[in-house]
């Protein structure tokens, strides 16, 4: 077993949670601290469920406050007077993208992880599914780990184990971990806020629910 230290950036959602039990595998749980931010994000219930989680798992869950994002990036997730794209689009990101979150995320659990000794920092982000975010590229992780290692004189590591993964690879994962169910009760991925199976008309849960059907399918298969 690894015994560096490893940082996980948990929201809530699928994707974080499912790092989080990768990084208690793969590094031991005395071993994994997590951390969360509160970004003004009208679905704040998804800190309530890491927070959840974590008391389940017996680790902390602290909570970083970035208010700042919903003054300078107009989002429909943090937003009320701002209606979610739902349906597909072209050329320009859908309002549900967040500038710089990630950028910020990353950054801010930099800062956390030097003051605790930590070096490896793990994100759920992942560029083969859905949006295709710039700040959840590979090129985009790799280039601001160089970025921080030169800030910060310190040698980090972003890890990101669902970066290549699609959504049903990725319950799969989880399948694999034994949280699948937790995964699919507990965590909270609907940008209306509603935790589990969500509200099933949202991009996010549209994405979640395909991958799991599709990863049914590959199970069912696999056994005939």
């Amino acid at each position: 077993m690894d015994e560096r230290k490893a940082l996980i950036v948990l929201s809530g959602g699928q994707d974080s949670t499912t790092c989080l039990y990768w990084a208690i595998e793969k590094y031991g749980k005395e071993n994994v601290s997590t951390l969360g931010f509160d970004y003004g994000q009208k679905h704040k219930l998804e800190l309530k469920a890491a927070e959840n989680i974590c008391q389940d798992l017996g680790l902390e869950y602290p909570v970083l406050s970035l208010p700042v994002l919903n003054e300078l990036s107009p989002n429909a997730l943090t937003r009320d007077d701002m209606t979610m794209d739902t349906s597909d689009y072209e050329g320009d990101y859908p309002n549900t993208f967040v500038e710089g979150r990630n950028h910020l995320f990353l950054s801010y659990a930099a800062i956390y992880a030097k003051g605790k000794g930590i070096h490896d920092i793990i994100t759920g982000v992942c560029q083969t599914d859905f949006s295709g975010y710039p700040d959840c590229r590979d090129s985009f992780v790799k280039s601001l780990n160089v970025t921080l290692n030169l800030a910060m004189d310190y040698d980090f590591n972003l890890i990101t184990p669902l970066m290549w993964l699609n959504k049903a690879q990725t319950w799969e994962l989880a399948d694999r971990l034994g949280c699948l169910e937790t995964i699919r009760n507990k965590t909270l991925t609907c940008y209306n806020g509603i935790i589990g199976d969500g509200c099933g008309s949202c991009p996010s849960c549209k994405l979640r629910r395909t991958g799991y059907e599709s990863y049914l399918k590959m199970k069912s298969k696999s056994r005939h």
